[in-house]
């Protein structure tokens, strides 16, 4: 058997670790609250954690994923829009913190890695991984290998253009990908629509009559009991994915995509209108192999059990 390996999935809010076996099955993990805020109380706190689990298992190597910029050699974060982190060697001061090797990825190609390793991309060489959250994030596998581009930045696929002049981004540019096709989108697109549509009284009602207070999971909770209004708010978002996937499909053409993501737990709801959006979008059809386009299937731990056989690697 394979030495253990432990996986971190840093974000905003929590930094979970956990200790993963050549499987891809978690043996164990934990959680604490992030400090965001303060880079070097991070690092102590990645750092309290991978200590943690090596005080009670055999580990070798950890991977760490987190949002943000890393470069070629997997050891700096260059820049993370949610953690106060600039040009840091990430990687050379964990070392020195946990005496282990450190492996630094994108939180999104390491959940990528997860799905191809050992979920949803399994039986597949070239996977295209799209994570539907908050933002849109992503992670490419072409020959069975993870592609990070030339300065190791590449996947950012939530800020390909999708309308000139459209939507302003978090990222400054207009009309981002992640702007029409994410959850965040979902929500702004409901709460615009829903004081003008009397198909919206039951979303309302859920929301306590405020309509600021309208949520995604609300959303697909209604949407799962036949609501019109929300099956159709998840119809429109999901074109607008399939649309995206055509797109990326005519420069990567993979074997299959991926759908992760908070959003992606509406199953059909989500995943019909994309596969129907990228159809009527697909560059060629019925005169190409067409993709398979799949749900995820680690769920919200790919990105750690991908970082923690990133560090394998």
């Amino acid at each position: 058997m394979t030495a253990l390996a432990c996986g971190v999935d840093v974000g905003g809010t929590k930094i979970l670790g956990g200790v993963i076996d050549d499987h891809g099955t978690i043996v164990e993990e934990v959680r604490v609250t992030s400090p965001a805020t303060d880079p070097d109380a991070i690092q102590d706190a990645i750092a309290s954690v991978v200590l943690e689990l090596k005080s009670r298992h055999e580990i070798a190597t950890v991977g760490v994923g987190a949002a943000g910029y890393v470069d070629k050699a997997r050891r700096t974060v260059m820049f993370a829009p949610n953690i106060a982190w600039r040009d840091v060697d990430l990687a050379d001061r964990l070392e020195k913190k946990i005496s282990l090797p450190v492996v630094i990825e994108n939180d999104g190609n390491a959940a990528a890695w997860g799905e191809f390793a050992f979920g949803a991309g399994a039986d597949v060489d070239d996977m295209l991984m799209v994570t539907v959250g908050t933002g849109i994030g992503g992670g490419l596998v072409l020959d069975g290998e993870l592609y990070r581009g030339a300065f190791g930045v590449g996947g950012e696929i939530g800020h390909m253009r999708v309308v000139p002049g459209g939507i302003v981004c978090g990222c400054g540019k207009l009309g981002c990908f992640e702007k029409y096709a994410s959850g965040s989108a979902l929500v702004q697109q409901v709460r615009t629509a829903a004081p003008g549509d009397p198909r919206a009284a039951a979303l309302i009602e859920r929301a306590g009559g405020v309509v600021d207070a309208i949520t995604g999971p609300m959303v697909t909770d209604l949407a799962r009991s036949g609501d019109a209004f929300c099956v159709d708010a998840l119809a429109t978002l999901g074109t607008w994915l399939g649309e995206g996937i055509a797109s990326l499909t005519a420069v990567l053409d993979p074997a299959v995509v991926t759908i992760g993501g908070g959003v992606a737990d509406a199953e059909a709801l989500l995943l019909d209108p994309t596969r129907a959006g990228f159809q009527a979008q697909l560059t060629g059809r019925g005169f190409r192999p067409e993709l398979e386009i799949r749900k995820a299937s680690l769920g919200n731990r790919a990105g750690l059990v991908g970082a923690a056989d990133l560090g394998r690697h």
